[in-house]
């Protein structure tokens, strides 16, 4: 049976890395929805794929901000065609490469800002080669104030598998409008087995996009490459 990992920043790090750095394209607004009454922007989610260059459309795109559902829905619709198929569009995500300026010092991966998973290109590489599944980055727009920094890759991940339901069972309804599913993290996950993909290693959960899970195989390329600056938990499968 595969074993799956909550991957994230270790809490006492040995790198001194900081970023200071806005996403090229901006993001899609936060919306006030006229079912829920909510007034919300809770994606962490980033396709830096996706390019607006060409799109005049893209000013649209430039500032985080409540909309009428009605505007969020347009502009939602008018970028899904860019982005990779399937990939979800709650409000605030966003879109492009990261840029702005690096200070101090990166291990293989960055993981200490939520939306953002950095990658140094060559653990990109190493992990690559021995077979690890599914990973897809793209080079940020990051400049370093030293010499020799460190050339960062970001991961563009896809909302695959989700939380048991026994381990949230205060958990309200979604909306059914807006999609708004607000609920804490339980302090002992468990992964709903059904819904967990076979064909990628490394996703964050599509009920928590804040949550990155890696399979048994990423976590074992990460040890045996000596990959680092990333803590390792095993979660439960049920």
């Amino acid at each position: 049976m595969t074993r799956f990992y909550r991957l994230r920043a270790p809490r006492n790090s040995t790198y001194t890395g900081d970023l200071d750095v806005r996403r090229k394209w901006g993001g899609l607004p936060g919306v006030r929805c006229p079912e829920c009454g909510a007034s919300w922007s809770g994606s962490a989610t980033a396709y830096p794929s996706v390019d607006l260059s060409l799109f005049d459309e893209r000013k649209f795109f430039a500032k985080a901000r409540p909309e009428p559902f009605d505007e969020f829905v347009r502009l939602r619709e008018w970028v899904r065609p860019l982005v990779p198929p399937g990939a979800r569009l709650l409000p605030g995500a966003e879109f492009g490469p990261l840029e702005g300026v690096a200070t101090g010092t990166f291990g293989s991966f960055f993981l200490h800002f939520g939306g953002m998973r950095l990658i140094r290109r060559e653990a990109l590489e190493q992990l690559l080669a021995v077979g690890v599944r599914g990973l897809r980055a793209f080079p940020s727009e990051v400049r370093f104030q030293q010499e020799n920094g460190s050339e960062l890759w970001e991961l563009e991940l896809y909302p695959r598998g989700r939380l048991h339901p026994d381990c949230t069972p205060e958990r309200p309804p979604a909306c059914p409008l807006c999609g708004r599913d607000y609920f804490g993290f339980p302090d002992e996950p468990v992964l709903d087995a059904a819904s967990l993909p076979t064909d990628t290693d490394l996703f964050v959960l599509s009920d928590f996009e804040t949550i990155l899970i890696g399979t048994g195989r990423f976590v074992d390329a990460v040890r045996r490459l000596g990959l680092d600056d990333i803590d390792i938990r095993e979660v439960p499968v049920r």
